[in-house]
């Protein structure tokens, strides 16, 4: 089983897949990682702020990485914002059934009534270097394009409305082996 989480910024992916690997004893792999090892190591000339380049340079790598794990009959979680709205394009039937795919994003009401909220949390997990360009705008338009992005594609999105460890546990009770989207 692949789990691919994904999702807007700030949304606790990392939290998510921090916490599944806690529970289930499945490892994850950041894409942020993987970015970053490339930009540190001069392998691109993209920087931190290239998304959707970035998300055209890191998704090859990934997607064969998950067709790798599932003909291996292994688990891994891959956590990040770098994967495409149309993801499953890349993968046929028998693959797509070893994903469960789970994307995050906030709905504007959240972000209102937790702001402040979602910026103490906003190094839970990882340290951000430079959190200065997250805004109630910023936040709200991140989230509202990459819900968009996935729902006009065909997927669900696990809306944060309200309780987010209540959203959060729920994830975490559907188990690594619950089936697919």
């Amino acid at each position: 089983m692949v789990i691919l989480i994904t999702g807007a910024s700030h949304t606790g992916k990392t939290l998510l897949a921090q916490r599944m690997l806690e529970q289930y004893s499945v490892p994850y792999f950041s894409l942020d990682h993987l970015k970053m090892g490339l930009i540190r190591s001069g392998r691109t000339s993209l920087t931190p702020l290239d998304d959707d380049a970035l998300t055209h340079e890191l998704w090859p790598i990934v997607r064969e990485m998950v067709k790798t794990v599932i003909e291996n009959r292994q688990h891994l979680m891959v956590e990040g914002g770098y994967i495409p709205y149309d993801w499953r394009r890349d993968f046929e039937e028998e693959y797509l059934r070893a994903i469960r795919f789970i994307c995050l994003a906030f709905t504007d009401r959240y972000i209102d009534t937790h702001f402040a909220e979602i910026q103490r949390h906003a190094c839970a997990i990882e340290s951000r270097l430079d959190d200065a360009g997250c805004t109630i705008a910023s936040l709200k338009a991140d989230n509202r394009a990459c819900r968009e992005g996935f729902q006009a594609a065909g997927e669900q999105v696990v809306l944060i409305d309200d309780d987010y460890e209540q959203t959060v546990g729920a994830l975490l009770y559907e188990g690594i082996e619950s089936s697919p989207a």
